[in-house]
């Protein structure tokens, strides 16, 4: 059925959609790719191991990324909102600036969190993971910390220079060399520590490759003396102190309360019970990754529509791409519904069944992040970064205090639950913000009271 052209014209007219959506178009590709090859390798994975295996292998990945988001400012953030906008406004020597800051932040933490990790490698594999002998893979694994010290910041000066095909190509050559060497694990009948590694050289190959990619491209997007950029250019350092400080308590709040979820479940329950949450939130990460390109692309948008005080542009682009988002996710809801529980008591005897229910669960949480995936970049372009942390906060403290009174007796699904519900109130109270504030900007410009 075709639509109406009324319908239509004001979607191909949107300039920042279009944007959005050509750059989009280019990480979709890669995301295409990846998400047939991830899924390739989670059915040998899943195949390979078992239920309890597959969830060690799950908390091993978690515990390594949560001690980089630890300590972690997520330059990123900061560079596509500072770079980005003096990028825009033509002041490129103070564009190289916070790029260089963000990168040599990022170098030193990702240090510092390689080795917070190898030492707190042997109280985790005894306390979380499930023994003494998973020490070993969590230290080898951590290498990828060191890996991709620069890729933050390396995304950030990709996106803001518009330059998605690279970080695609790279994409799908992580997906590539992992699936490849997950299948040689599978064929060749390897165990957990041969799937560790096909991991952390996709993981390696990424890392190494996007900043390759970022420093091939700083030069025609900042000049040739880009590197000799004084540091002392920045006005407004403490606000650039402040805007890093601020996301990295925002990125330990979540790392508590949402990217966790395997080590709470491990601390709580069992090994089984973990490999069956890790099945569901594999599965929510294929949901989620037609939708991540759009969270790439969307943010340098953002930005820019703000610093030029665009609010109609910016309305009309939020609204646009959730539609977008809530296609996507409603269609996704109704292939686990329909088809959810006849392919998982028939995939591998039903080993991976009891996962099931917890997708109904964490498809309502995870949609409601997926529609507003924009809620915190909105936030953090209007220069608010503490209303999203001042949200999760709160939000995240209630359910962690839920967590320790009905997660044993009522297990993984009561776990599924209690984030589900994070989720819905965390989103929904931070995009009411970030509307009322669009909307109120909105108000003082036609009064003439707001300046860029």
């Amino acid at each position: 059925m075709k639509l109406p052209e009324q319908l239509i014209r004001p979607w191909r007219q949107d300039p920042l959609l279009k944007t959005v959506a050509k750059n989009t178009g280019y990480l979709f590709s890669g995301t295409a790719v990846s998400t047939l090859l991830t899924t390739g390798e989670t059915l040998l994975v899943t195949l390979l191991l078992g239920v309890s295996e597959y969830g060690v292998l799950g908390m091993i990945f978690s515990f390594t990324s949560n001690i980089n988001r630890l300590l972690s400012f997520r330059m990123g953030e900061m560079v596509v909102k500072y770079a980005g906008q003096y990028l825009a406004t033509e002041q490129r020597e103070q564009s190289a600036a916070v790029i260089k800051i963000g990168a040599l932040a990022e170098i030193g933490t990702a240090l510092l969190a390689y080795l917070l990790l190898y030492l707190l490698a042997p109280l985790a594999a005894v306390n979380i993971v499930g023994g003494l002998q998973y020490t070993v893979w969590i230290r080898l694994y951590g290498l990828a910390l060191l890996s991709n010290m620069l890729t933050e910041t390396a995304t950030a000066v990709l996106q803001i220079g518009g330059h998605y095909r690279s970080q695609a190509g790279l994409q799908m050559a992580q997906s590539a060399l992992t699936f490849g060497g997950v299948a040689a694990a599978y064929l060749l009948g390897g165990d957990l520590g041969w799937v560790l590694m096909a991991y952390l050289g996709g993981k390696v190959v990424y890392g190494i490759g996007l900043t390759a990619a970022a420093v091939r491209w700083l030069r025609p997007m900042l000049g040739a003396g880009w590197a000799q950029a004084p540091l002392g250019l920045l006005p407004g350092k403490r606000e650039l102190a402040r805007f890093a400080l601020s996301t990295n308590v925002s990125a330990t709040i979540n790392l508590l309360v949402r990217d966790s979820e395997l080590l709470w479940i491990g601390y709580f329950l069992s090994a089984q019970q973990a490999g069956y949450y890790k099945f569901a939130l594999t599965i929510m990460s294929l949901v989620l990754l037609p939708i991540n390109p759009f969270i790439q692309t969307t943010f340098p948008e953002i930005s820019k529509a703000v610093a030029r005080l665009e609010w109609s542009s910016l309305r009309n682009l939020l609204r646009r791409t959730s539609a977008i988002a809530a296609a996507w996710t409603i269609a996704c809801l109704g292939g686990i519904l329909l088809l959810g529980s006849p392919i998982l008591n028939w995939y591998k005897a039903g080993e991976y069944a009891p996962a099931w229910p917890l997708l109904i669960i964490l498809i309502a949480g995870y949609g409601t992040a997926n529609v507003f995936f924009w809620n915190r970049p909105l936030l953090l372009a209007l220069g608010l970064p503490n209303v999203p942390l001042r949200v999760t906060a709160v939000a995240g403290l209630i359910k962690t205090g839920l967590m320790f009174v009905l997660v044993r007796p009522f297990g993984y699904l009561m776990q599924g639950l209690l984030l589900a519900a994070y989720f819905i109130v965390s989103v929904g109270a931070i995009v009411w913000r970030g509307v009322a504030e669009v909307n109120r900007r909105s108000v003082q410009e036609a009064a003439g009271e707001v300046s860029p």
